[in-house]
């Protein structure tokens, strides 16, 4: 059976690792190239074909993959010039694997449908490592016909594949699961912030967390800096962190309903960000609530 022609937006901290996975599953793989030459030209090394415009990888592709930074950078390479939309034929998909804006993402699905294209948004679980291993979780959202078509190439990077609902659905969840997230590293600090101004420092705290019913992944991760020094425990950055919980105020807007913890929680974010740490990772979030609180930062730790 011939496989689908993949084509792939967006070859970074995650990117990489998604397109290398699908080239060793015997997919034909065009790539955009782009300013950051080394992941581009390590998979032109693989078998991968670089393209340059998305407008030309539409025309050579049967389903797109894109894992961009947001949905103003979706809509630039689906409807800017030379971008998906000019290339496109019918019967085309578009997988966004982007954390987006359901508002966004509804309307262009609209708007590709007029053309015979689909999009499905398919946004990513898992951390930069998981994605070269092909072992992230996906959050598809598709009728059934098409999850049914794209499910074998979006296996070819993720070890979990969820089938939610139509398009739309999975960029929503993404959103509860990364506000969750999110919220939690807002009370991470916080209570990190709290303990050290009364003597307890993270160490002894953790002695209580690990193990218990209030250990996580993202506990785990988060706390690598506070407690290792690890800069790199979680590379998602707060720019990010902040745009995603920007996107969750937009779906209450979206249904006029209010959301208090989730615009505090936004809020924190853009502090940080407004302070200049928003290529900084989650973690980091620490430091920032410590400096408000006129406590030191976490200095990594010294090894024997």
């Amino acid at each position: 059976m011939t496989k689908e022609r993949i084509g792939f937006i967006g070859v970074g901290l995650m990117g990489h690792g998604m397109a290398k996975n699908i080239l060793e599953k015997g997919f034909p793989l065009a790539v955009l190239g782009n300013r950051n030459r080394a992941p581009v030209e390590d998979l032109v090394q693989r078998g991968a074909r670089e393209v340059k415009s998305a407008k030309a990888l539409a025309e050579a592709s049967d389903i797109i993959f894109l894992c961009v930074t947001d949905s103003s950078v979706v809509e630039t390479v689906i409807r800017g010039p030379d971008g998906i939309r000019e290339g496109a034929r019918p019967d085309l998909i578009v997988v966004d694997c982007s954390t987006a804006n359901p508002v966004s993402t509804e309307a262009l699905a609209h708007e590709l449908a007029e053309i015979g294209v689909t999009l499905v948004d398919a946004p990513l679980g898992g951390t930069p490592a998981q994605a070269e291993t092909g072992q992230l979780t996906a959050m598809v959202g598709a009728s059934p016909e098409i999850f049914r078509r794209v499910e074998p190439a979006i296996a070819a990077w993720a070890a979990k594949i969820v089938h939610l609902g139509p398009v739309g659905t999975g960029h929503k969840v993404k959103l509860l699961n990364n506000f969750i997230a999110m919220g939690y590293a807002a009370i991470f600090a916080e209570a990190l912030a709290i303990g050290r101004a009364n003597g307890v420092e993270p160490e002894t705290l953790d002695r209580v967390i690990r193990g218990g019913r209030m250990d996580s992944g993202f506990y785990q991760t988060f706390m690598g800096y506070a407690l290792e020094g690890n800069r790199d425990s979680h590379k998602f950055t707060l720019a990010n962190a902040f745009k995603d919980m920007r996107y969750v105020d937009a779906m209450a807007d979206s249904v006029q309903m209010p959301n208090p913890i989730s615009s505090a929680t936004k809020n924190l974010f853009g502090q940080a960000v407004k302070a200049g740490m928003g290529e900084d990772y989650v973690p980091f979030l620490a430091d920032f609530v410590a400096r408000a609180s006129g406590l030191p930062k976490y200095a990594p730790k010294k090894k024997d």
